[in-house]
């Protein structure tokens, strides 16, 4: 999905960082054609400046979004969610990176997860990037303690893993 939406864009650089800001941020595009998170309005010149284009580019590109169909779907019912990940060292928790050689592999969160709960450690949150809209999609686990190294071998030998970061 994520290369069919960037291919509408081909043609413009500038627009196709305007819409890899939206989908990694995901900020939705109003009927008004304004960029919003939730019910906030959040200006062109701060997005523009974020996706280091000039600001009438902000202004195309949701015209575009809104002029197509599939994207203005897409466009009007993305949203985001808080994450824990920033937080996670004022908060001392721990934030597990797992990269893999096939996002598209069934049970890459569940082996993961399972793998963790059977070490009896906590899970506060879990995001998984969806390769449909992301390049390079990861999976986050923020814990609420430091992941042990016998652990953190085990999961790097799993066959899907490509490496591991702890912070």
């Amino acid at each position: 999905m994520f290369d069919e939406i960037m291919e509408k864009f081909e043609g413009s650089p500038s627009q196709q960082a305007v819409i890899r800001l939206l989908l990694e941020r995901g900020f939705s595009v109003n009927d008004q054609g304004r960029v919003v998170s939730g019910g906030i309005e959040i200006p062109n010149t701060g997005i523009a400046r974020e996706a280091e284009v000039d600001r009438r580019v902000v202004d195309s590109t949701t015209d575009a979004i809104l002029d197509d169909e599939e994207l203005r779907r897409i466009f009007q019912n993305i949203s985001s969610i808080p994450s824990l990940m920033d937080l996670a060292p004022v908060l001392d928790l721990s934030v597990l990176t797992v990269e893999v050689a096939d996002a598209d592999e069934p049970g890459i969160v569940a082996t993961v997860t399972s793998k963790l709960a059977d070490a009896d450690i906590s899970i506060r949150q879990t995001i998984s990037e969806d390769p449909e809209f992301t390049d390079d999609p990861k999976l986050y686990i923020i814990t609420d303690e430091p992941i042990p190294g016998d652990l953190l071998n085990d999961l790097s030998n799993l066959g899907f893993v490509r490496r591991i970061t702890i912070a």
